[in-house]
């Protein structure tokens, strides 16, 4: 992408709204580009593209506009301008703007997850069929994309059934004597132990990429015609195995609900839009099979146009994804061919933009729709229901302001080992789980379980790094509400941390658990006040249970896996060029890490994968130590 020229402001003293865009009219042209608005202090109001400039520019030095766009005008100080050499061009990297800067007045997606896949991994004799999110790195055939992990895991389930592919790891795999469970109850072939051929497993990986791939039909055909034969022979015992995958692959196809016949591959995209709010429901169809539906709660204002929402959501959710061959959308977008053009140059192939208005096509928008509307209907009502429930946290609590971001934090270990802290983060929309934090506690000096110390370190940390990225507090990173599990020890810790870096106005409460650590008979704390109780059934009592059990059990889980990999470690994880692979190759020949320690140079070298320098390197590691 060419960008050939930028302009910013340079004068303090330069006029906003109206008078500040008159000023930059004069200076642009009619080349393609992307315009920035920003605030007084430099924040970034607005991002768009234009195929002219000026005119595009042009338009927002008249009057006549929304009331958002009014707004924004009025708060703009200055502008930015960024030529591109094409409106394609300007298109991808409006978007892309918007997704790292998140504009007050853009429209915003603001889930974007990856979505997992199925891989058949081909890097070993007998592939290994499994779940995979992110980077398509390993060699194999990828099947996807699908709209959960649980809609992966169903899929998956059902095809261990039906076509008896392992999931194991490599090196399990190469550790096997006896087969595994998977194959006691018919979920894998145990090609481990050679309990199937190498011709009839690669058979089977054929049929399940054929099913994968929407040719399930001659799948099936081919299964019944061989249960018929097995049957006819009196092998009754491979019949009834091959009648069972039949069934698995039926009860696939089952719960994928709509298989559509004419459509092969395309995401079906419904908007539905109410009362300032918008929910997008897209359904993922891939080889005549539905693989799952998510739905998108984009930021919109009240007066943004369905247009609008939808144009933004394509460019900002395909931004890092790959396009399928068709989208069908429920509502047109003004710049189809621009954003068709885009798609195609990105996916390296013809991608279509469809608004159906008959037919099968236009049934499965409407199943989209449908799905949209009841979607943003339940959201609204837990809205509702979250509004009051805070109302009621800032009654309980005194809080002079209605909570707009709570942080709640816990810690957990096993006698001090493997310690972390846990923070989750809830507002007015629920839970916001990507604003989660994990930290690894790193204090040396801590006395083994020592929770006051750990809890200091975790809050230590928090402000520290507060004061470094939003030291204006204008980000919305601070918290309104601070909730911590412990009593009145842990809230005096908390407040000797928050006074030490000037906090004292955000309000902070510990949550004990009271009269014989009964739930339902919490306590709560506040510094240099009386402990108090609110009553059994007070709505507000379980909203706070809720929101520190899921501290709890964040903090758990993040223990967990860190004990976990504590479990799988080796001194070799120590060695300098000893990664995952080589790790993995050093303990299937040897057996061990000790056995490695033992082992002379001639014996490393004999390894697969280890050269002459890095078999000298795991040498010396663990002689020079000894």
């Amino acid at each position: 992408m060419t960008m050939t020229s930028q302009n910013e402001s340079t004068s303090e003293t330069q006029p906003s709204g109206y008078a500040c865009i008159h000023r930059y009219v004069k200076t642009l042209d009619s080349s393609p580009g992307v315009y920035r608005m920003l605030d007084s202090e430099s924040r970034v109001l607005y991002v768009g593209k234009a195929r002219n400039l000026k005119a595009r520019v042009s338009n927002y030095a008249r009057p006549g506009h929304s009331g958002r766009i009014e707004r924004m005008i009025a708060a703009t100080a200055s502008m930015m301008f960024l030529t591109t050499r094409t409106e394609t061009e300007a298109l991808l990297l409006e978007q892309n703007l918007i997704k790292q800067l998140k504009p007050k007045y853009n429209v915003l997606l603001r889930d974007d997850k990856s979505f997992p896949n199925i891989l058949v991994a081909k890097d070993h004799s007998f592939p290994q069929i499994k779940k995979h999110r992110g980077a398509k790195k390993e060699k194999g055939a990828y099947f996807g994309p699908f709209a959960s992990a649980g809609a992966v895991n169903r899929t998956l389930n059902q095809l261990q059934k039906a076509f008896l592919l392992r999931n194991c790891s490599d090196s399990m795999f190469d550790s096997r004597t006896r087969p595994c469970l998977l194959y006691q109850i018919k979920r894998c072939s145990g090609p481990c132990v050679g309990l199937i051929s190498d011709k009839e497993y690669r058979e089977s990986v054929k049929d399940a990429e054929r099913f994968l791939s929407g040719r399930s039909t001659n799948v099936q055909e081919e299964l019944a015609e061989q249960m018929m034969a097995a049957s006819e022979a009196m092998e009754f015992e491979r019949a009834a195995s091959l009648r069972d995958r039949i069934r698995a692959l039926t009860q696939v196809q089952t719960s994928q609900g709509i298989n559509p016949r004419g459509v092969t591959e395309a995401d079906v995209i419904g908007l539905f839009m109410d009362s300032g709010q918008a929910c997008v429901q897209v359904f993922f169809i891939r080889a005549n099979q539905n693989w799952g539906n998510r739905d998108f709660y984009p930021r919109v204002g009240p007066d943004v146009s369905a247009a609008e929402v939808m144009e933004a959501f394509l460019g900002q959710f395909y931004d890092n994804k790959e396009p399928p061959r068709q989208l069908i959308l429920s509502d047109a977008i003004e710049n189809a061919d621009l954003m068709q053009e885009a798609l195609s140059e990105k996916a390296g192939r013809r991608v279509e933009i469809l608004v159906p208005q008959r037919g099968e096509k236009q049934e499965l928008v409407a199943g989209a729709l449908r799905n949209a509307r009841e979607s943003l209907a339940r959201r609204m009502s837990e809205t509702a229901t979250q509004a009051k429930l805070l109302r009621g946290l800032a009654e309980a609590f005194d809080l002079d302001n209605l909570p707009e971001r709570i942080e709640v934090y816990d810690n957990s270990h096993i006698q001090g080992t493997n310690a972390v802290g846990g923070m989750i983060v809830a507002g007015p929309e629920g839970f916001i789980k990507n604003s989660y934090r994990k930290f690894n506690i790193r204090g040396d000096d801590l006395t083994p379980g020592d929770d006051f110390g750990m809890m200091k370190e975790v809050l230590t940390r928090r402000f520290t790094r507060l004061q470094k990225e939003d030291p204006d507090r204008d980000k919305g990173h601070w918290p309104d509400l601070l909730l911590i599990d412990g009593g009145a020890g842990q809230v005096s810790a908390v407040h000797e941390i928050m006074a030490q870096h000037g906090v004292e106005d955000i309000p902070m409460i510990g949550v004990a658990k009271g009269v014989d650590r009964d739930h339902g008979k919490e306590e709560f704390h506040r510094f240099g006040q009386r402990p108090f109780a609110l009553k059994r059934n007070d709505p507000v009592l379980y909203f706070i249970q809720r929101l520190r059990d899921e501290a709890h059990r964040f903090a758990i889980g993040t223990h967990r896996a860190k004990r976990s990999k504590a479990v799988g470690a080796t001194p070799l994880d120590e060695i300098p060029g000893v990664g995952a692979a080589r790790k993995r190759a050093l303990l299937a020949h040897f057996g061990s890490a000790k056995a490695v320690s033992r082992a002379n140079l001639a014996d490393l070298r004999a390894v697969d994968g280890i050269s002459a320098g890095l078999a000298q390197k795991v040498y010396d590691f663990f002689h020079e130590k000894g």
